[in-house]
């Protein structure tokens, strides 16, 4: 991944899935990190409410906190209590002037390929299913990695997901929306 910053259709891209994805989990931040594998860090490419006026552009290692746990797993995680999250770096989130009380997590995959990190901090407190939110919250990492390959951030096309076409995961997100608004 280069560490050259998107360019401005793909950060307004990217700035439109943490903002839909702020706005939907009623959170004080949402973020995107794109992996820069020659550094070995995380970087900030789009961030929606707390630290969005100074954070992007903002490098962390890519083998420390929950980012960089989703991103050398390639699972997404929900963390409701981060006090008592091993992999949880205070360190981390202090510098940023921010320290939430929960979160959420999930990769942004292209070809089994983690390109970054989708983040959701402090959504609102409500009771969860669980899986559910984490479904919602992939559906959004898998629309910005579609956004990246399209625009050429990754290498080659494929799917996001194994079987799954770019409109299969379109049309699925656009299912889950409407389901969870009625």
């Amino acid at each position: 991944m280069s560490p050259i910053l998107p360019s401005d259709d793909t950060h307004a891209l990217l700035q439109s899935v943490v903002d839909v994805a702020r706005a939907i989990f009623a959170a004080a931040a949402s973020s995107v990190f794109l992996l820069d594998d020659t550094a070995g860090e995380l970087v900030f490419q789009a961030v929606s409410g707390e630290g969005e006026d100074m954070l992007v552009g903002t490098r962390f290692p890519a083998h420390r906190g929950i980012a960089g746990w989703v991103a050398s797993s390639g699972q997404a995680i929900i963390a409701d209590d981060l006090a008592s999250t091993r992999t949880f770096a205070r360190d981390l989130a202090e510098s940023t002037g921010y320290v939430p009380n929960a979160l959420m997590a999930a990769p942004l995959l292209s070809q089994q390929r983690v390109l970054g990190v989708l983040e959701v901090l402090d959504p609102s407190p409500r009771p969860r299913a669980g899986l559910e939110d984490l479904d919602l919250l992939s559906l959004f990492a898998a629309q910005a990695a579609i956004a990246l390959r399209v625009t050429g951030r990754s290498s080659g096309a494929g799917t996001t997901a194994p079987g799954a076409t770019d409109e299969q995961l379109t049309d699925a997100f656009r299912a889950f929306l409407r389901d969870r608004s009625h």
